[in-house]
Formats: C-alpha cells, sequence, structure tokens
C-alpha cells in the first residue's frame, strides 16, 4: 500500500537558507548602489547644463547690452554687472602704430575681448576685432 505524503510533513523542509537571504540581500545592496551611482551622475550632469544655459544666457544678455552702442565704446575696461555675473569689457589697440596716407581718413584695428562671468563661477570669453575711423 502505497503512502501520500501530507502537506505537514513538507513543513520542516519550507522557507530558504540563511546563506539564500543574505545572497539575495547582496544582490538588492549591489543593484541599489549601482542606481545610486547613475542618478549622481546624472544629477551632476543636469547641474552642469544648467550652468551652461546660464551662461550662454549670461553671454548674450552682455552682448546685447554692453555692445549696444557701439560707437561710444573707448579703449580701456569697462566692468559691468550683467544678469547673474559679471562683464568685463577690454578694447585695446591691435598692433602699433597705424599710418595713414596723407588727406585719407584710415581704419584702425581695436582688439575687442569680453568676459562674462556667472554667478556659478562658469566664465565665457568672446574675443573680436572692430575698425574704428582714425581722426585727421
Amino acid at each position: 500500500m502505497s503512502r501520500a505524503r501530507s502537506p505537514m510533513a513538507d513543513h520542516d523542509q519550507a522557507g530558504f537558507t540563511l546563506i539564500e537571504v543574505l545572497v539575495a540581500l547582496a544582490v538588492v545592496s549591489v543593484s541599489i548602489v549601482a542606481i545610486g551611482a547613475v542618478v549622481a551622475r546624472n544629477a551632476y550632469a543636469v547641474r552642469k547644463f544648467e550652468q551652461h544655459v546660464t551662461l550662454v544666457s549670461d553671454t548674450r544678455l552682455a552682448l546685447t547690452t554692453a555692445l549696444a552702442d557701439r560707437g561710444r565704446l573707448q579703449p580701456g575696461v569697462l566692468d559691468q554687472r550683467s544678469g547673474t555675473g559679471s562683464v568685463v569689457l577690454r578694447i585695446n589697440p591691435l598692433g602699433g602704430d597705424w599710418e595713414q596716407p596723407a588727406g585719407q581718413q584710415g581704419w584702425v584695428p581695436e582688439a575687442v575681448t569680453m568676459r562674462v562671468k556667472t554667478g556659478s563661477g562658469a566664465v565665457a570669453e568672446v574675443q573680436t576685432v572692430r575698425l574704428v575711423r582714425m581722426a585727421r
């Protein structure tokens, strides 16, 4: 006569061993650390992107305001606040003595450097050359 096993007889063998539980906890903890690293990298990238957007915005604002009336710009240094940071505008003669032919009005090149610094410390520098009519 065969005997059927009762569910109560298997009850002693049910459950997980201590090793299985520890392995499962180790896998879960490694997964959580990996997810945390990805989130931290993503947060850093978002912060850098926001700084870059602020820098571009402040540079654009500085270009439209500091250089708005180009005819009035004189050689020297102009330091002012713009947006969330500061703008330093340097205008220097480019090269040495510029001689103009007799009876003609000449042009003199000037180096224009604009340095924009945001409140977060990001810096952009724009360099260009402009031509100015030489006084007779």
